[in-house]
């Protein structure tokens, strides 16, 4: 992630702005930009101001070595944080709400509140910080507009209605499992189920559910809090992330009796989500009663319709063949890609590319009698599941990515084949 200077064109222009001003001007450009995060790094001779967005860090500005740390030190000051303290990782909050003077023209009636959360590290040349920015602005997903096909979101609101049973997401870190768990429990929240969650941190408060937060500082962790969340007689528990073997055994118990479980955990594909909660030392029986589904996911940028650009592939009608009964009336002549200009990457937003694995009497038998990853997965395509290529060439054909995103985004091992 090693950051070079680049042009001042590039670059938001700080000029010589008190610090809070520029702090200011800064948190509102990333806000602006829709980033998910924003970095201050530490280089042997200058801070970068990076920013995250739809996935992909771009740098936004450059400062002296001595502004970054007086940057850092102002905003460890705003979040309640030790400001002489450098040598530790560090945590900390801040309700940013100075986005927009009442009656200015950037005013423009919306709640503008951003939760800043606040991590700082020690590193070679300096003290990194990273800020994950929380809008209030952003509001929370419904189901069928998360990137899910028809069939797939049927299978999920299917999962959602059962009486009860555990519903793993699973990805790597930043492809939209909270964004994906969120969109379920705005399904399942209709006023007739008690709804917990346990979350790290709560990044949307929502009315109609009771949501707690894990505290490492004293010593409440998932495990703690899951226990005491099963005496408040709860019929929907949403678990932030099992992380470990205690957590992993409760959650399994409690949707074997009768509570609907929805949690994340880290696997590559939907079907080795088994075997990471087989690795936390789950039963393979208990697992395989109580789990009633898997959903994978990746984040892809879409294309900015306005600025894609079209290209013809009639020649080449083999790219799309493997999913000719999925195109439903698209010619599969025609593919896009992003027509960057002006500064803009002819991307806007992102969307799912997913794997659902519906569990059903095959699957159930494989989880219990100890089936590998790749045996699973194969009874899951049997069985209809979409693997990643089938949606993602999908997605392309539809025009909303390119391939050149989907091959940053997935590995290739996955689009084989």
């Amino acid at each position: 992630m090693t950051a070079s200077p680049q042009s001042a064109s590039q670059l938001v222009d700080l000029g010589k702005l008190p610090v809070d001003d520029a702090v200011h001007k800064v948190i509102a450009h990333a806000v602006d930009e829709r980033a998910s995060d924003l970095m201050l790094l530490a280089h042997e001779d200058y801070y970068a101001i990076n920013i995250r967005h739809l996935g992909v860090i771009r740098q936004v500005s450059i400062v002296s070595h001595d502004l970054g740390k007086r940057f850092s030190q102002h905003i460890k000051a705003q979040a309640g944080m030790d400001v002489a303290e450098h040598r530790h990782p560090h945590d900390g909050r801040w309700l940013y709400d100075d986005l927009a003077e009442p009656g200015s023209e950037e005013d423009d009636g919306t709640d503008r509140n951003v939760d800043l959360r606040i991590s700082t590290v020690p590193t070679l040349y300096g003290e990194d910080m990273v800020i994950r920015l929380l809008s209030r602005r952003t509001g929370l997903f419904d189901l069928d507009g998360i990137g899910l096909t028809n069939k797939e979101l049927g299978q999920v609101k299917l999962m959602l209605d059962s009486p009860g049973g555990l519903i793993l997401c699973c990805g790597p870190t930043g492809s939209g499992k909270t964004a994906t768990l969120y969109a379920a429990l705005k399904h399942l929240n209709d006023g007739t189920k008690k709804i917990n969650t346990i979350e790290d941190p709560i990044e949307f408060a929502i009315d109609g559910l009771r949501q707690s937060q894990i505290n490492h500082t004293v010593g409440i962790h998932f495990a703690e809090l899951l226990k005491g969340v099963l005496r408040q007689s709860p019929d929907v528990i949403m678990i932030g992330e099992i992380r470990d073997r205690e957590t992993a055994t409760t959650a399994v118990h409690a949707a074997n009796s009768g509570h609907i479980v929805l949690s994340t955990i880290h696997a590559p594909v939907a079907a080795a989500a088994v075997e990471s909660m087989r690795s936390l030392g789950v039963n393979n029986h208990f697992l395989a009663t109580a789990l009633r589904g898997v959903i994978s996911q990746r984040l892809v940028r879409t294309l900015d319709p306005e600025r894609r650009v079209e290209y013809d592939i009639s020649h080449a009608p083999q790219i799309f063949e493997p999913i000719t009964h999925l195109l439903d009336g698209i010619d599969g002549k025609t593919f896009y890609a992003p027509g960057a200009s002006d500064g803009h990457t002819g991307y806007d937003g992102q969307n799912g590319v997913f794997e659902v694995m519906s569990m059903n009497s095959h699957l159930r038998q494989l989880v219990s009698n100890g089936a590998d990853t790749n045996h699973l997965r194969d009874q899951a395509h049997k069985d209809g599941m979409l693997d990643f290529k089938s949606n993602a060439l999908l997605k392309v054909a539809q025009g909303l990515t390119s391939i050149e995103e989907v091959f940053r985004v997935i590995p290739a091992e996955y689009l084989e084949g």
